[in-house]
């Protein structure tokens, strides 16, 4: 077996890698770019390479570095995880050429799969099923208005070379057609440095399920189930499971059979995933295959019981899989949602900065977490912004589903925001729970965009039982405290008023007990809650009336944040008094900042598309705003005239960063 590996990448994935190379005895070399010298997976591997500066085009996509890298480490194979190298076919010639295997498939196998034009066609002549649409390059804006037409609308536009949503765009009309081809164009050529554009039909009502395979180098080929990844956001995966809730085992076998017919076809070896468009009446349609380990492969492993990465490095050592088709059996069921750092308060934009506080679920035979971040540590505007990836298993759906509710709970993230209050709706979806889901679920459930009115309905009642809880155990320590003049000592009361500071309700709480257990009452209702809790401690474990609660706990000014079931509430428990004196309150209103158009995320002015004096119309283009490498189109609102411009092109913008002033409407 390979003494020692590089792994040519970050993040989550990197750490994903090392663990499995660690139970191997392989050593583990990492490579790292300024933004991640402290990073979580440098600190794991048992060595690491400098290998530029933050932007990705500076580092970690230089073939040469890696293969310097390897060089001076003596490295004999590195896995390139997902993204960034992973399906770059001069990447893993120029590795041949160096002496170092590359765990993942043949250059012939990358290359062919890599082109989605190309794929398209080997595809069809292996016989599998794939969607209608044009499979040449497309040169302008007018033939893909051209052909858009000869295949019908809605169609959608991808860049040949893309992946992970990027050079994506749906077109329902010319205009659409025109908008996306410009955008998908210019992501392609910055992300994939190929700016090469097709046109297929769009599905409606569709399910992207895929398939695993595993191929050795002696002609092995095998599939392992299916994957469920429907629920997306902007063509971004976003919750994952194995198995689907819709596919029948009849179904499986043709999906898998012609996955490995494909994967045959191009002489693959190593892991693959073969995706699939699936409609309502199970017909499905060949989409792309991803030669490399996909984001989602824990859902894999945990029904099937296999470890992905260490099958890849084996079958690049040259071992022959000694699993059969027969021998893979789906068990339980696994759910995984992707923590990402966005606002999805403010339509999923892109969130960075320090995390101060880090608190990931505990893990367990239930529970499984894969991150490459730690408190303390950055989440990087350079970068994708996955947080971590938090998978579930149950014996069914239905307990994996509650596990992940659970384990969301107990997420505890500050200091960035992040999408568990939105993966927390999901799940408590009730069209999810029915597992009735398509690629539009989320275009379908949130058509507005997503806010608090989406949040999963809860009885505040828990959430004030828990304040008054925190705050009795808190009186009780203040009460406690030595030195105190007795005879002036404050006693502590029994009646107490709770004010959800979110829409000023007032309640009228009784609370007696001691030591940690208490009976809350709250208008004609009586709750039981006990629980080991100790003031500072983020997380609230216990239990109300018997049933278990986790609440997460942040000290808020004179009151406390509550946060459980995505849902969050700022609760002020107060004495009576103090309550009647709190309706007295001034309340201080927000500056008007309705004239200005202000930066949504951090991100890089690609674009100003007006000038100052100009007159704008509703939806007119303002800017482009590009983050993570995807552009954002910013447009008016409403009609008004530029006053001033206060951001040049090419500025690095802050959140909240004041883009364009309007002049001020007086009628």
């Amino acid at each position: 077996m390979f003494k020692k590996i590089l792994i040519a990448n970050r993040g989550e994935i990197a750490c994903r890698v090392i663990k499995s190379a660690r139970r191997m005895g392989i050593a583990t070399v990492a490579v790292y770019s300024d933004a991640d010298k402290n990073a979580l997976h440098v600190q794991m591997a048992d060595e690491a390479v400098h290998i530029g500066a933050a932007p990705s085009n500076q580092s970690y996509l230089l073939i040469d570095k890696i293969i310097d890298a390897c060089k001076q480490t003596g490295a004999e194979a590195v896995h390139p995880g997902y993204g960034f190298l992973s399906e770059n076919q001069k990447f893993a010639k120029a590795l041949a050429e160096a002496n170092v295997e590359f765990i993942g498939p043949p250059t012939g196998a990358i290359g062919a799969m890599g082109d989605k034009i190309t794929s398209k066609k080997i595809a069809a002549d292996a016989g599998v099923s794939t969607v209608p649409g044009h499979m040449g390059v497309i040169k302008d804006t007018d033939e893909a208005v051209k052909i858009a037409n000869e295949v019908g609308y809605p169609v959608m536009l991808k860049a040949s070379a893309g992946g992970g949503g990027k050079g994506m765009r749906i077109a329902r009309n010319d205009a659409e057609c025109r908008e996306g081809f410009e955008r998908a164009t210019s992501e392609a050529a910055s992300s994939f440095g190929d700016d090469r554009v097709f046109i297929e039909k769009f599905v409606e009502q569709p399910r992207h399920i895929e398939i695993q395979v595993l191929a050795d180098k002696h002609g092995n080929a095998i599939y392992l189930g299916e994957r469920e990844c429907s629920i997306q956001r902007r063509h971004q995966k976003v919750v994952e499971e194995a198995p689907s809730p819709f596919i029948d085992p009849e179904t499986r076998k043709a999906m898998g059979e012609q996955a490995v017919a494909l994967a045959r076809a191009v002489d693959y070896c190593s892991a693959g995933t073969v995706e699939f468009i699936v409609d309502k009446d199970k017909n499905f349609y060949f989409l792309e295959m991803n030669t490399r380990l996909q984001v989602e492969h824990p859902v894999t492993e945990l029904v099937t019981k296999q470890d992905l990465v260490e099958w890849m490095i084996r079958i690049a050592f040259g071992e022959e899989l000694t699993l059969r088709q027969e021998d893979v059996t789906l068990t339980g069921w696994a759910m995984e949602t992707r923590i990402y750092a966005e606002d999805p308060f403010r339509e999923f934009l892109p969130s960075t900065g320090r995390l101060v506080r880090y608190q990931p679920p505990v893990e367990t035979d239930t529970v499984r977490v894969d991150t490459g971040v730690f408190e303390g540590g950055e989440i990087s505007m350079f970068y994708d912004p996955m947080v971590a990836k938090l998978v579930t298993y149950g014996a069914d759906r239905d307990e994996a589903i509650h596990h992940m509710r659970s384990a969301l709970d107990a997420y505890f993230i500050r200091g960035i925001s992040h999408n568990i209050p939105f993966l927390a709706a999901v799940m408590a979806n009730k069209r999810f729970q029915d597992g009735n889901i398509t690629t539009n679920f989320i275009a379908e459930e949130y058509p507005d965009g997503f806010s608090t009115d989406d949040l999963p309905n809860d009885d505040p009642q828990t959430l004030i039982t828990v304040a008054a809880y925190i705050n009795q155990r808190l009186a009780e320590r203040n009460g406690g405290i030595t030195g105190q003049l007795r005879e002036n000592a404050a006693p502590i009361p029994e009646s107490w008023v709770a004010i959800n500071g979110d829409d000023h309700t007032a309640f009228d709480i009784e609370i007696d007990g001691v030591n940690g257990d208490y009976i809350v009452a709250i208008k004609d209702r009586s709750f039981g809650i006990a629980s080991n809790w100790k003031i500072g401690d983020d997380l609230f474990l216990g239990e109300i009336d018997g049933t278990p609660v986790c609440v997460q706990v942040d000290v808020e000014g004179t009151g406390y944040r509550l946060s459980a079931n995505g849902v969050q509430r700022s609760i002020k428990v107060l004495r009576p008094r103090v309550a009647e004196l709190q309706k007295l309150m001034p309340f201080k209103a927000a500056p008007d900042m309705s004239n200005f158009l202000l930066s949504p995320m951090p991100g890089l002015l690609v674009k100003v598309s007006v000038a100052e004096g100009q007159t704008v119309q509703p939806g007119q283009e303002l800017c482009i705003l590009e983050a993570m490498k995807m552009e954002n189109v910013l447009k008016a609102e409403s009609k008004g005239v530029v006053k001033t411009i206060h951001a040049e092109q090419g500025a690095n913008l802050s959140v909240d960063a004041i883009i364009i002033e309007f002049e001020k409407d007086d009628a």
